[in-house]
């Protein structure tokens, strides 16, 4: 009987860069399958190919199915997969993308333990939004008034300039169509900004719930992430998407979306804001891509090898060695 993927499992440096592939791919009321290292989607339309190696992000709509081998392969490239609902523009489930090292993570992990330095991450993501102002001795309270009064006066600036009206923001959960095109615009922007966020968190083996603005929730560091790119890449693309009329205003905002972001090489931005927002505190050689490898903690924070026996001090020109399972 014959097997799928018997080659053997691809290691990061083999892959194609988060930063160079393709942001994201909606697919809806179609069947996914695999056929050698591409992903297939047959519809009543036909078949058609798709390289998984260059997908940063699979969103999966309503009436897809998807077998095993497609989600290995994609698993095996790093591609992340996102369950969305009816147009795209409600988070279900994500699959988690290859990774290998736990640096960034333990990075990460390591400034949000500490109430000080979770707050100079912080105040550090706000001086991404706005760099003509100094946050550095701003209390998080004052960080969120900065914060809300930056998207109300986006809102106001996109509805001049578009010519769509705007009177505030206002979400129906579980009701998509209840919203005006504008709003149903922004929350198909923001859905899939909240993608394309957790698929690059989840490829730098980041921790999706550990948050430095948000709190609370399994997605927080995501949140935190998407937020940075709402003003300038977000939003705008979904007005110009509501200005071109109200029909089908979810799908025209995803092809707009993905445009802007494809032409701002928004996956390769994020990826550098992550490492320069969770490296900030390591020295220079340390904010190079560790090694894929595994190490034991001894004592003063020193790293040992692994696959060692470490019970008895080892003997001159013999060391003890036990086998890795």
């Amino acid at each position: 009987m014959s097997t799928v993927g018997r080659r053997g499992t691809s290691t990061p440096r083999e892959l194609t860069r988060v930063g160079d592939r393709v942001s994201f791919v909606y697919l809806e009321r179609c069947t996914i399958h695999r056929e050698d290292n591409a992903i297939t989607a047959t519809d009543a339309d036909g078949v058609t190919h798709i390289p998984s190696a260059t997908i940063g992000t699979l969103l999966l709509g309503p009436g897809t199915r998807v077998t095993h081998p497609a989600m290995s392969v994609l698993g095996e490239c790093g591609a992340g997969v996102v369950w969305v609902g009816e147009r795209g523009v409600r988070f279900y489930a994500g699959g988690r993308a290859l990774t290998r090292s736990s640096h960034l993570l333990e990075a990460q992990a390591t400034a949000w333990a500490n109430r000080r330095t979770r707050l100079d991450v912080a105040r550090a993501m706000y001086r991404l939004r706005f760099p003509a102002d100094d946050p550095s001795t701003r209390t998080r309270q004052q960080l969120l008034n900065m914060e809300g009064r930056r998207v109300k006066e986006c809102y106001r600036h996109e509805s001049v300039r578009t010519g769509v009206p705007w009177r505030r923001r206002d979400y129906h959960h579980g009701d998509f169509a209840a919203g005006d095109p504008a709003n149903q615009a922004v929350t198909a922007a923001a859905q899939c900004m909240y993608g394309i966020a957790h698929t690059v968190v989840a490829a730098l083996g980041c921790a999706a719930g550990l948050g430095f603005v948000h709190s609370g929730h399994e997605r927080s560091f995501v949140l935190d992430i998407a937020d940075l790119y709402k003003t300038d890449i977000g939003i705008p693309a979904a007005f110009d998407a509501a200005a071109q009329g109200e029909e089908d205003v979810a799908a025209r905002t995803r092809r707009a979306l993905r445009d802007r972001i494809n032409t701002a090489g928004l996956l390769d931005r994020c990826v550098r804001d992550i490492k320069g927002l969770l490296l900030a505190h390591h020295t220079p050689h340390e904010t190079d891509d560790a090694p894929d490898q595994v190490s034991l903690q001894s004592d003063g924070g020193l790293l040992v090898e692994s696959g060692r026996n470490y019970d008895h001090p080892p003997i001159e020109g013999h060391a003890w060695e036990e086998p890795v399972w």
